[in-house]
């Protein structure tokens, strides 16, 4: 299938609502295309100085258009893709595109791992003292807190690659329980820290059995 293309230093992942800021030309003519033509277009990810992998996001609104003709969009993501080829220009456009290839999606996960993921996310909220807005395990996939968990910029490239609910999972719960992990010690160096300097009360000890 061929996409119009517009190539950013961000993840997005399916579902996910993409507010984007219209500027350059070429996006704004890109923009006014899905408005008159109701069509997608794709988001690869700029990383390592190239595209390889994006989403497809479909115009939802246009929430503000500036005298500059500069826009504010939503746009939602939709389906993940490979870039199979690109070109600077479609035909008649400023805009790029290419040929893309969309990914098959398992969503092979069991409710016992989804619950098990979100316990350990609001595991990590409760040590960092942010609130966590509880969800059913039913109601929660890879993507809902991708975003919100830490994740570096490589980590979330690596989730939107991985084509089964199981695996996505399993990364997340790997990363929180790596996460929580170092926050602990974290806050253990902190406590220890602030005891430094105070008065602390030791057990005696019994020496009455005591052997070299």
């Amino acid at each position: 299938m061929k996409l119009p293309l517009f190539p950013l230093q961000s993840v997005f992942y399916p579902g996910e609502t993409v507010p984007l800021h219209i500027f350059e030309d070429r996006y704004k003519q890109l923009i006014n295309d899905c408005r008159r033509e109701a069509m997608t277009f794709g988001v690869p990810v700029y990383i390592n100085n190239s595209i390889s992998y994006g989403t497809e996001v479909q115009l939802v609104e246009v929430v503000n258009t500036y005298d500059t003709g500069e826009m504010d969009v939503v746009c939602v993501a939709r389906q993940v893709f490979k870039v199979l080829s690109f070109e600077k220009q479609m035909e008649g456009k400023l805009y790029g595109g290419g040929e893309v290839e969309f990914l098959d999606v398992e969503n092979d996960a069991d409710e016992n791992l989804r619950d098990e993921v979100l316990q350990k996310v609001e595991e990590l909220y409760d040590i960092m003292d942010v609130p966590f807005a509880k969800t059913s395990p039913k109601q929660f996939n890879s993507y809902s807190l991708a975003h919100k968990m830490g994740l570096s910029f490589e980590q979330e490239y690596e989730l939107l690659l991985m084509t089964k609910e199981t695996d996505r999972l399993n990364f997340i719960k790997a990363h929180l329980e790596t996460t929580t992990h170092v926050l602990n010690k974290v806050n253990r160096t902190k406590e220890v820290i602030e005891m430094n300097g105070h008065f602390k009360n030791f057990d005696p000890l019994d020496f009455q059995d005591f052997k070299l």
